[in-house]
């Protein structure tokens, strides 16, 4: 049976320590893994740009020996030149996996209940599964463990963040989210991460005041904003959200040995700023670095037998 990644619960919480695990010796030996995934062929469909995914996907399945087909929106352009169905079924006749990197979610729920090869979720307006799961690398690398630890992440209830809750609820770590209101995350994400976390041990808050959650956080998390596909909303959300700046005197209730995390790119002077991001807590760039690390994990996880 073919094995998809399209949400960070499609991975047990043993899966995800696997895969955490293998990751650490991909990053640390990457020529032992060079011919792992010879003539393997991943297909990347891109509906939205990036920097960061297009990079560590293309980069990655090179180094483990596999070949990389990019294909933009007016290449494919999915469910308006050609059905999903049917770029699906094609392209399980000619490659061996699919990264989707969208907007709705559908098409990517469509896209693996068609195609009989693994399909990757590189993100879309509901979940960014490799994005967590390279956060969460990272923290675990640079604290040794995530169980019992308080990560905060503060801003809009976006897509990131839905995948950030079910990684905390799996993993055992304690998350809180601040929002402004009406910015909470989708009440399905939520209700999923609350319910794993009930097996776990992990505990999951939601409030709308900064402060309380950034008090004694290990991980202090932001993100954009106004998404790509929000950017009629910006100048308004750049108002509601300005209480949710991530500034040296929020980060200042963390713990002292806090760190700082940002899934890029980052909008300086809004969400963040410069003093906060460039400082010696923040690890953003090793965390980018880690979506090269971890998406190659994946991919060996799932194409490895497919």
């Amino acid at each position: 049976m073919k094995k998809d990644f399209l949400e960070v619960s499609d991975f047990s919480t043993e899966e995800i320590n696997e895969v955490f695990d293998l990751t650490e010796k991909m990053k640390k030996n990457p020529l032992e893994y060079s011919s792992s995934l010879r003539f393997k062929t991943l297909a990347m469909i891109f509906e939205k740009p990036s920097l960061r995914t297009r990079t560590t996907f293309d980069v990655g399945i090179q180094q483990l020996g596999g070949f990389s087909l990019y294909l933009s929106p007016n290449e494919i352009n999915l469910g308006k030149r050609e059905s999903v169905y049917d770029v699906a079924k094609n392209l399980e006749r000619m490659v061996d996996a699919i990264m989707v990197r969208t907007f709705g979610h559908d098409i990517v729920l469509d896209m693996a209940r068609f195609a009989r090869i693994p399909i990757i979720n590189g993100l879309t307006d509901y979940e960014h599964p490799c994005q967590a799961l390279g956060d969460f690398f990272t923290i675990r690398e640079i604290k040794g463990n995530l169980k019992g630890l308080k990560i905060t992440y503060v801003g809009d209830g976006n897509n990131v963040c839905h995948s950030l809750l079910s990684a905390a609820a799996l993993l055992g770590a304690h998350m809180w989210v601040a929002t402004p209101r009406g910015y909470e995350p989708n009440l399905k994400a939520y209700l999923k991460a609350t319910e794993i976390a009930k097996e776990t041990g992990s505990v999951i808050e939601i409030t709308n005041d900064p402060k309380e959650a950034v008090r004694n956080a290990d991980v202090v998390y932001t993100d954009v904003w106004a998404s790509m596909g929000q950017e009629s909303e910006a100048e308004k959300r750049k108002k509601i959200f300005a209480p949710y700046q991530v500034n040296s005197s929020l980060f200042g209730l963390a713990k002292s040995d806090a760190i700082f995390m940002h899934c890029l790119p980052a909008h300086r002077g809004e969400e963040v700023t410069d003093d906060v991001i460039d400082s010696p807590n923040s690890v953003v760039f090793q965390e980018a670095e880690n979506r090269l690390h971890i998406q190659k994990a994946i991919m060996f996880k799932l194409m490895k037998t497919s």
